[in-house]
């Protein structure tokens, strides 16, 4: 089974090593997705994405690879070192790599706790999340290639989301249009990875972050901003 793994990706560089194939076979084994029907979807600046049936013939799944090679186990290190969660981290990159796969399936429960919309997050192994995909028959696509047509009203929607993982005690950390999809004009977050307790170090910087650059892709729509008034809006 892993040499067929290997037969179908070989062109995927960094991607499907002996290590990684193996743990998409037991993820597939345990009944997570039909292992013969992974579909890259699009590639990461830490990973590669791809879609695949589920078992119970139900809505199709995302699969998250990180990849081993490739990923910037400095800034990744950065970020979830004075994560309170993973304060004992020692700094090994496949270590990293491995808490930063179960972090993002954390802050998913997380987030959805809150009543942020995104994915639900179904598993996680070593490097590899395994998610619903956004979207019924096809993929929700980012909002930067399916622009909103009601920019006022999704921009609201996002801040809404944020003031939701605020005050469950979160800040997203890497909002933009890239991590931000537009399913039937309402949008969904995703990127769960960088997502940090307000009590970590630079929680309430990374949170003006957030609004600066979900504001300056409305404000390109069209759509009149003052950042400083979402963010006491957000934080009262």
């Amino acid at each position: 089974m892993a040499k067929k793994f290997r037969e179908r990706f070989k062109t995927l560089n960094d991607v499907f090593d002996q290590f990684t194939i193996r743990n998409i076979f037991v993820l597939s084994s345990k009944d997570h997705f039909v292992e013969g029907t992974l579909s890259p979807l699009s590639i990461g600046k830490e990973a590669n994405i791809f879609t695949a049936a589920a078992k119970d013939g139900g809505r199709r799944v995302v699969i998250k690879i990180y990849r081993l090679e490739t990923c910037d186990f400095n800034s990744m290190y950065s970020y979830i070192s004075p994560d309170p969660r993973y304060s004992g981290l020692k700094k090994r990159p496949r270590e990293i790599i491995f808490a930063w796969c179960q972090r993002e399936y954390r802050n998913l429960l997380v987030s959805r706790e809150a009543g942020v919309k995104a994915p639900l997050p179904l598993a996680f192994l070593k490097n590899i999340l395994v998610m619903t995909q956004v979207g019924e028959d096809a993929p929700a696509q980012k909002m930067k290639d399916d622009v909103p047509k009601k920019p006022q009203q999704f921009f609201r929607e996002i801040i809404e989301d944020i003031k939701k993982l605020y005050h469950y005690g979160y800040v997203h950390s890497d909002l933009s249009k890239f991590n931000i999809l537009n399913l039937g004009q309402h949008p969904v977050l995703i990127d769960f990875s960088q997502m940090v307790p307000m009590n970590a170090p630079n929680a309430y910087e990374y949170l003006k972050r957030d609004i600066e650059n979900v504001a300056d892709f409305f404000r390109r729509l069209g759509v009149k901003i003052d950042n400083e008034k979402v963010y006491k809006e957000i934080v009262a």
